[in-house]
């Protein structure tokens, strides 16, 4: 089966893309201005995954969409996604980074800026967009499926990670999927998130966010641990004392640095991941009901 190319792009809506109407005269997709030395990515109309692969010696058979954030209204490309899809990709992890519709916005980056800076446009443009954002997500997670053996990733292994916006993206698709679509397992780090039940078959989650996040409470993230553990559902939850909103990968000399090894750790837990100096091979199916070594002991 032959590898895909680093940085291969996707078409996530090769044919009908649904809901397009928002998106019909929007303007071209901008990748603009620098924020938090992350390009900011608007205007996306046509969602797209960027494929980046591990090297073959390291690679796990694991695959996992990766959904940035930015409020609805942008995508910070680089600091929660090409970033965090090299760190997997040193994990063995084959990363999708998935461009998801988002509202169309202002060319002109002042305006743009102004608008960003005010919280009832984002609560605005999230209730426009969310849903076709969550369907992107969706089609992305059947697009990847549907072509696994092709990048060498075990299909019952494919799951989604997002930060922020992108959190809602992944924790929405880890709790109104179909058979095509459903996740693996999902990793909403400092998630928006609108209460309601897990399903009864819900996949396993991991939850990572900082009490002092100033942008989206913390509760945000209790409450998609308490949906999941009230079904029966395996769930983890790291909630930190400080790291505020937007940590990603940016180093803070806090605990919250360590979330991501905390992450790779589950990963090996949920027996998704070899542990390391496993022999190589597919490992079994994880069982949902309790956690047991790779070697099944």
């Amino acid at each position: 089966m032959s590898h895909a190319a680093p940085g291969e792009i996707i078409p996530v809506w090769p044919d009908q893309m649904p809901d397009a109407d928002l998106w019909r005269d929007i303007g071209p997709e901008l990748e603009r201005p620098l924020w938090e030395q992350s390009r900011l990515v608007r205007n996306v109309s046509q969602p797209t995954l960027t494929m980046f692969v591990p090297e073959p010696s390291r690679a796990n058979g694991v695959g996992i969409v990766v959904c940035p954030g930015g409020g609805f209204q942008g995508l910070m490309i680089d600091k929660e996604g090409t970033e965090v899809a090299r760190w997997l990709n040193a994990c063995g992890i084959a990363a999708f980074v998935l461009k998801y519709r988002v509202a169309p916005t202002p060319d002109d980056d002042e305006a743009y800026l102004r608008l960003a800076r005010d919280p009832s446009s984002g609560r605005t443009n999230m209730d426009r967009v969310r849903a076709a954002a969550v369907a992107d997500g969706l089609q992305a997670l059947r697009t990847v499926r549907r072509q696994a053996r092709r990048w060498n990733i075990d299909p019952d292994r494919l799951g989604i990670m997002g930060f922020s916006a992108g959190g809602a993206v992944a924790a929405d698709a880890a709790t109104d999927y179909d058979a095509a679509s459903r996740p693996s397992f999902a990793a909403p780090i400092y998630a928006v998130w609108s209460p309601r039940p897990a399903p009864a078959d819900a996949p396993p989650l991991f939850l990572a966010a900082a009490s002092d996040d100033e942008l989206v409470d913390a509760r945000n993230s209790l409450d998609l641990y308490a949906a999941w553990r009230a079904a029966g559902r395996r769930a983890e939850l790291h909630l930190y004392a400080a790291g505020g909103h937007g940590f990603a990968l940016i180093p803070h000399d806090l605990p919250v640095d360590q979330w991501n090894e905390r992450f790779r750790e589950w990963l090996v837990a949920e027996r998704f991941v070899p542990r390391p100096g496993a022999a190589a091979g597919r490992p079994p199916v994880p069982d949902p009901s309790r956690g047991r070594d790779m070697d099944g002991a």
